[in-house]
């Protein structure tokens, strides 16, 4: 069964596909290709995050020139249904991307995705160069060994060729049809499947408390960096120099920020990292004050101040995500268990 026919199927495809993109940060975009099913579950999960500036669902890796719909979802093509995200890397890394993707289906189907079967909905990432190829299988192997499936993941990792937008009424289906989008993201298992493989991070699992609370709760200092944007001092603050094993989550509200595994010295003086545990947990405004232009980390559930990123990271991410001490708690790997993160272990391992 495919994803879906509209009266519309005749309508051409259309050069103006998700024709309003996002300001962007700086003047860097890359690209981003990924096949998972149905596109429009794709598609979603990374609309809306912050660095992510379109995305488009299409089709991708066949031999076919200007595929449509009706060709692809019969398995006439070798194309797969895909979505291409346009993105800015000074603020979100092709990594980060990669750890969403896996959070969208099942990447050990083979033969399909859920009830839609046949390759045009098999999964595949497409690579647009060496660097996104090494990311995509250092993720996929640490994926594969973490015992999170009892099956491989099949998921292919194959170099990109082509990308042929999708007709214009495929394009946001979640945001123009979220009544049937949802009855097919639950009717085809894909929803229940998200749900028993990954942990949700949302504001119901981690509320952030009132202002009142937080006075009460925290220190004046963490109270200052997290409710009034201030910053701690560098190399006199708590988790600098921490080398243990664990997790940094949101002193507020509790939601899970950072892994020690991703965790370097940057000499800056204050904790650093090269890119979350998962980027939707996060909000990256532009910061222009100080006489400076900054992308700003803020936790999206805790509404509360982390601190800083800047583009001069390490390999792969080129991220530094600069944080205060004060805006976290460390959560040593020995505790994670019995605090309510042992799904995050194989991050930490």
């Amino acid at each position: 069964m495919a994803c879906g026919s509209s009266p519309a199927e005749k309508e051409a495809a259309v050069a103006d596909a998700d024709s309003t993109p996002k300001e962007t940060f700086s003047s860097k975009t890359q690209l981003a290709t990924f096949a998972g099913g149905c596109f429009w579950c794709v598609e979603a999960p990374f609309e809306g995050i912050d660095g992510v500036i379109s995305v488009v669902s299409g089709y991708s890796g066949g031999k076919e020139k200007n595929p449509t719909y009706a060709e692809v979802s019969s398995g006439k093509t070798s194309h797969r249904e895909s979505v291409q995200i346009t993105f800015d890397p000074e603020v979100i890394s092709y990594s980060e991307l990669v750890d969403i993707f896996w959070q969208t289906f099942d990447p050990t189907d083979v033969g399909g995705s859920f009830f839609d079967r046949g390759t045009q909905y098999e999964s595949a990432i497409f690579y647009h160069n060496d660097t996104q190829r090494k990311v995509a299988e250092e993720s996929k192997a640490l994926l594969d060994g973490s015992g999170k499936f009892n099956k491989p993941i099949a998921t292919p990792i194959i170099k990109y060729s082509n990308f042929y937008p999708a007709e214009q009424y495929h394009q946001d289906y979640y945001d123009k049809n979220p009544d049937e989008y949802k009855a097919y993201k639950i009717g085809s298992g894909r929803q229940e499947c998200i749900l028993t493989n990954w942990p949700v991070i949302s504001e119901g699992t981690y509320p952030a408390k009132s202002k009142a609370e937080l006075k009460k709760s925290l220190t004046p200092l963490q109270y200052q960096v997290t409710m009034e944007d201030a910053t701690e001092y560098a190399f006199q603050n708590e988790y600098n120099g921490n080398k243990e094993s664990g997790i940094y989550v949101c002193i507020v509200s509790g939601a899970p920020l950072f892994s020690s595994k991703d965790k370097y010295e940057s000499g800056s003086g204050w904790p650093s990292f090269t890119k979350p545990i998962d980027a939707r947990a996060l909000e990256k405004p532009t910061d222009r004050s100080e006489g400076m232009t900054r992308v700003e980390i803020r936790s999206k559930y805790g509404k509360s101040h982390l601190g800083h990123s800047f583009y001069d990271g390490p390999e792969p991410t080129n991220l530094r995500y600069c944080m205060n001490s004060a805006a976290m708690k460390f959560i040593p790997k020995n505790e994670m268990e019995a605090a309510g993160y042992g799904d995050y272990l194989w991050l930490v391992d």
